[in-house]
């Protein structure tokens, strides 16, 4: 099975963590956020959504396929709701107004999308001149990394080999996303590997209970009950009982321009 975003019962699943502060950093090396026009294509539970609003943000536009996604993003960031506009469309078919966006972000969405082509041409699109599309997902590399007492994920395909070819199918090259970037008319793209910090468990207890959420982990949808508890077992046993765990995640980043005039 695969994870049903238009689930009520899923409605929470991409929104139940904070953006980690190293995510933040590296956004703000690239690009200021204070008084921008953002759009965050994707958003889920509206989790960067709220951080480019903390990021200083004068306005984000979050736009998802999924309404039960949309509302909630709208629960997550209700503080800031005078200033984030919820849109319900496609990646590649916004119906956003042209030229309206100083920075467009696309996290962990294309591996859910068919092909590239759409989403970085609308982006395009969408963007003013000088402004910046970044795209974070990652690679069949970063995808298969070894397991270890951060890196998680990694253990999923030790246990579950049958996992990878599926994996690997959604996963995009970087060269590729490069290359698709530039044909849409991007110019200086920039690519930057980041080590995400996703949660801090305080004994593997913790993290298991978290697996059998699947929470923002949509390759575990594809494992039923059974096999989801074989694999919290196996993690279980490659972990001290007692530790805690701050695990991290591999992605990448991609940083396009859209030059001026």
């Amino acid at each position: 099975m695969t994870m049903d975003f238009h689930a009520a019962h899923n409605k929470r699943s991409y929104a139940s963590r904070t953006a980690a502060a190293g995510w933040k950093q590296l956004i703000e090396q690239h690009i200021t956020l204070k008084d921008r026009l953002a759009v965050d294509i994707g958003c889920g539970g509206g989790i960067y959504t709220k951080a480019m609003i903390e990021m200083g943000a004068r306005h984000v536009t979050a736009v998802d396929f999924s309404e039960k996604m949309l509302e909630a993003a709208g629960e997550n960031c209700s503080s800031h709701s005078a200033i984030v506009r919820y849109v319900r469309a496609d990646a590649a078919n916004t119906g956003l107004p042209s030229y309206s966006a100083d920075m467009l972000l696309e996290r962990a969405v294309i591996h859910h999308l068919n092909g590239l082509k759409g989403c970085t041409s609308e982006a395009f699109r969408l963007l003013k001149p000088g402004g910046t599309f970044i795209v974070q997902d990652r690679t069949p590399e970063d995808s298969l990394l070894p397991g270890t007492d951060t890196h998680i994920r990694g253990y999923f395909f030790e246990k579950a080999p049958e996992l990878i070819e599926k994996e690997i199918k959604r996963r995009f090259s970087s060269e590729r996303v490069i290359e698709t970037l530039e044909n849409a008319g991007f110019s200086h793209v920039e690519e930057v590997k980041l080590w995400e910090m996703r949660k801090h468990y305080s004994s593997v207890g913790e993290l298991s209970v978290d697996l059998r959420k699947r929470t923002g982990r949509s390759i575990l949808f594809e494992m039923n009950n059974e096999k989801l508890e074989q694999l919290i077992s196996y993690i279980e046993t490659r972990l001290r009982a007692d530790q805690e765990i701050s695990e991290r995640d591999r992605w990448t980043l991609w940083f396009a321009k859209k030059e001026n005039g």
